[in-house]
């Protein structure tokens, strides 16, 4: 199916994993468009916000769903110290993404290439850092200083370093002028031990001369598509095909257990000066309202215990 048709059918994003020349490589195509328009929505963000917290949702979701299995789930945190401040997101191996940033409202002029300007607004004077939590209690945290800001880059230099894993990932947005997404996706691609020379040598030279993901998917590529373009010649076997969205855990119950841990005279100064509180999810922009009589079961709960 053609992108173009897509907005008719209200098809939604999916991520493609295979397996290429019988495991020379292992490759990830994903359509994010849906993904990165909710985050953009959430936040209100601007151009240039958009773009950064777009790629690094894309490079998690690439990130999360090569290296995860079961319930195992990362948090990817990139602080460049650039005007869009620090970006957070949390993946899994379901491929569902959160994420939010410092300063959504960033937008900057575009760069001699035209395009948006994500190494300025991210920056390139501070790190990557990838929080791995496997459920054996201790989380496993690798960190790799930031070589481009440009985060696809970013995301290969990590694998190479703290996995171990020589990759290339490709991560685009395309931002339209009023800040709404177009189309967004990105790639990862990791090679085997079994990998030849040659066959490096050309998959090497063909992402050199292959377009954004972004101005394909523009063009109606499908991530199958794109995947064909990358591997012309070479043997693809599809492994699985799965959907990929934005999608936050929170919820009112969480909020209640976090205000049950503040100090008892900090709830009581809520009930009787604010007579409420409001609490604000970071990763979706959730507002939860809670009322006097839930602030008072909450502080009669926390201190029967």
């Amino acid at each position: 199916m053609k992108r173009n048709e897509r907005t008719f059918t209200g098809m939604a994003d999916y991520l493609v994993k295979s397996l290429i020349d019988g495991g020379m490589f292992r490759a990830y195509v994903v359509d994010a468009t849906e993904t990165v328009a909710e985050a953009q929505q959430r936040h209100d963000a601007w151009s240039a916000a958009t773009a950064a917290l777009g790629r690094t949702l894309i490079g998690t979701m690439l990130l999360s769903t090569s290296l995860l299995k079961g319930d195992e789930k990362l948090t990817v945190k990139v602080n460049g110290h650039g005007p869009v401040g620090a970006i957070v997101v949390d993946g899994n191996a379901n491929g569902t993404v959160k994420g939010y940033l410092q300063y959504p409202h960033t937008s900057l002029p575009l760069n001699e290439k035209h395009k948006i300007d994500v190494k300025k607004a991210v920056g390139v004077n501070g790190m990557l850092t990838v929080t791995k939590d496997q459920g054996l209690g201790q989380p496993y945290t690798g960190q790799v200083p930031l070589v481009s800001g440009e985060l696809g880059e970013d995301f290969t230099y990590y694998l190479a370093k703290s996995e171990q894993i020589p990759s290339a990932v490709g991560v685009s947005v395309f931002v339209q002028p009023n800040n709404t997404v177009k189309v967004a996706g990105g790639f990862l691609i990791q090679v085997m031990p079994g990998a030849s020379d040659e066959a490096i040598a050309r998959l090497e030279q063909r992402i050199k001369e292959m377009p954004m993901v972004s101005e394909l998917l523009l063009a109606g590529q499908t991530p199958e598509e794109i995947l064909a373009l990358l591997f012309k010649e070479e043997r693809i076997k599809i492994v699985q095909k799965m959907p990929v969205g934005f999608k936050c855990d929170c919820s009112k119950d969480r909020f209640a257990q976090s205000l049950a841990s503040i100090q008892p005279a900090a709830l009581q100064e809520m009930i009787d000066e604010d007579h409420g509180a409001e609490a604000v999810c970071h990763f979706c922009g959730t507002k939860y309202q809670f009322s006097e009589d839930d602030l008072r079961a909450i502080l009669t709960e926390a201190q029967a215990k």
